[in-house]
């Protein structure tokens, strides 16, 4: 049974606002600019099991936004009253209907779907709302709320669940919990949009060559058909282009900037996508570094590759590179000599234009999603870092070398190692990639992020007396003590500096 819920309204009437109260989340940015909303925004209202839709302002013709942007809003907002179950229309209790609004509202009448009308911004006493006026539209009694305040929330509430029923037994959020969350970031008209709408076979997501399109992290749910034949549910999640703090120009560009960091931190699997004939930037550099100090598996994606084939295939390529391999072989190369803190990760050469290679990302989301709840035998794993510390010994940082005792995997997403050593300071930044990167490719872990957790020797307090019999007994007593509380398998080692 469909359970979606679209709010739908004329700019600026506070249809964000209501949907962040409804959805108990600062989902929707919400601004005093009008047009800020330009997709659909979907939410998961749990009380109640069911889907909520903020679209785009009908209609809006401000100056900053172009033509083709208002009437892509406007498909959003017709995509939403199509897939509705029951439209909440907004009107602004303040200012009174426009033409604008009894246009909306003959719209709503023509859909025949159930439609309720919401008075908001009613803040103040019912004298200040026009009743009259609201009656007019045909579209039933209007229910006043304050999207700000929260009047009449809980009467909104219960109108949504008078038209939508109780709940069925199907448990929808057990369902969304299961769901494999993926995200495109990037910057600004790389094609992260394009890439959503290839994925989903549709104009789902506004797609325009003005930069800054997407303002808000849409989430949308689909299922993908693995190589294997079954059938793998997915969170997609298609954010704003991050552009450097320092560029930012206005507070909608801010605000758009951390929803998409938000979403970094809410997903499973992130998608870096970069231009093709751009290459890696500096921009890409510190959008990548956001995704590593989240600890979030990385799928690099080169999108726009159909400009470099055809490239090949019609303009006789570039010089010096004797085929589209050569210059793939050597692009791949110089991409990872820059985005050397993301060892192993996987790079897939797609085209948003013409579907080549779409697929691919997904099936690496899933193989790296897979790989993320790997157990690591701790023998294997101390034996494979003993081995990469006598190849490359590690630097001597004022006079002695960083020291591993042991290791033990304590936990998963991501990989959590924890590290029982001489002491943190040592260990060198330049040294700990070098040993993520082999844990990477000796356990196959392509693009899955490891963490070191620290657990170094107690440091000798100054003005403690420590020479003569006491330092040399200290010298052969076993550095860890069965009475300390580490690991079990660590706790019966006798281990020497």
């Amino acid at each position: 049974m469909n359970r979606t819920v679209a709010i739908v309204g004329r700019p600026n009437v506070g249809k964000s606002r209501l949907f962040n109260r409804l959805a108990k989340k600062r989902i929707s940015i919400v601004h005093d600019q009008p047009g800020v909303t330009r997709d659909v925004i979907s939410a998961e209202v749990a009380e109640g099991n069911y889907t909520l839709l903020d679209t785009g302002g009908i209609g809006y013709k401000g100056a900053d936004t172009p033509a083709a942007l208002t009437a892509a809003s406007e498909a959003q907002v017709k995509f939403a009253m199509d897939a509705a179950a029951l439209i909440l229309f907004i009107i602004d209790g303040l200012e009174g209907l426009t033409s604008l609004d009894a246009k909306i509202a003959a719209l709503l009448r023509r859909s025949k779907k159930p439609v309720r009308l919401v008075i908001n911004k009613a803040d103040f006493d019912d004298d200040k709302i026009q009743l009259e006026e609201a009656y007019r539209l045909g579209l039933g009694e209007p229910l006043r709320v304050s999207a700000e305040h929260g009047r009449g929330e809980a009467d909104l509430r219960d109108a949504i669940m008078a038209v939508l029923g109780p709940v069925d037994d199907v448990d929808r959020g057990r369902d969304a919990a299961q769901a494999l969350g993926v995200c495109f970031i990037g910057r600004p008209n790389v094609g992260k949009s394009s890439l959503s709408n290839r994925l989903l076979q549709s104009d789902r997501l506004i797609v325009s060559e003005v930069p800054g399109t997407t303002r808000d992290a849409v989430e949308l749910p689909f299922t993908f058909k693995g190589r294997n034949g079954k059938m793998y549910p997915f969170r997609l999640v298609d954010t704003a282009g991050i552009k450097a703090a320092t560029k930012l120009a206005s507070p909608v560009e801010y605000f758009s900037r951390l929803r998409s960091l938000d979403a970094i931190k809410n997903t499973d699997v992130v998608f870096l996508v970069l231009d093709a004939v751009d290459g890696v930037t500096q921009q890409d550099k510190a959008i990548a570094g956001e995704a590593v100090k989240e600890h979030k598996p990385i799928v690099v994606v080169v999108n726009k590759w159909d400009l470099i084939q055809d490239a090949f295939t019609k303009q006789g390529g570039f010089e010096p590179y004797k085929s589209e391999r050569d210059y793939r072989e050597k692009y791949e190369h110089a991409l990872f000599e820059r985005l050397y803190f993301t060892p192993g990760s996987p790079l897939i050469f797609v085209s948003a234009m013409n579907g080549y290679e779409v697929d691919r990302m997904l099936n690496a989301a899933v193989k790296l999603n897979r790989q993320l709840d790997i157990k690591l035998p701790t023998a294997k794993l101390n034996q494979v870092l003993g081995f990469l510390t006598e190849r490359m010994p590690p630097p001597a940082v004022g006079g002695r070398r960083f020291r591993i005792y042991y290791a033990t995997q304590t936990g998963n997403r991501p990989f959590r190692i924890k590290l029982f050593c001489n002491r943190e300071e040592k260990l060198t930044e330049q040294y700990r990639r070098y040993l993520e990167a082999g844990l990477v490719k000796e356990f196959d872990l392509a693009g899955c992020p490891v963490y070191f957790d620290l657990v170094g020797k107690a440091k000798h307090e100054p003005g403690t007396p420590y020479s003569g019999k006491a330092a040399r007994a200290e010298a052969h007593t076993p550095k860890w003590k069965a009475s300390e509380t580490v690991d079990d398998d660590f706790r019966h080692e006798t281990l020497e500096d």
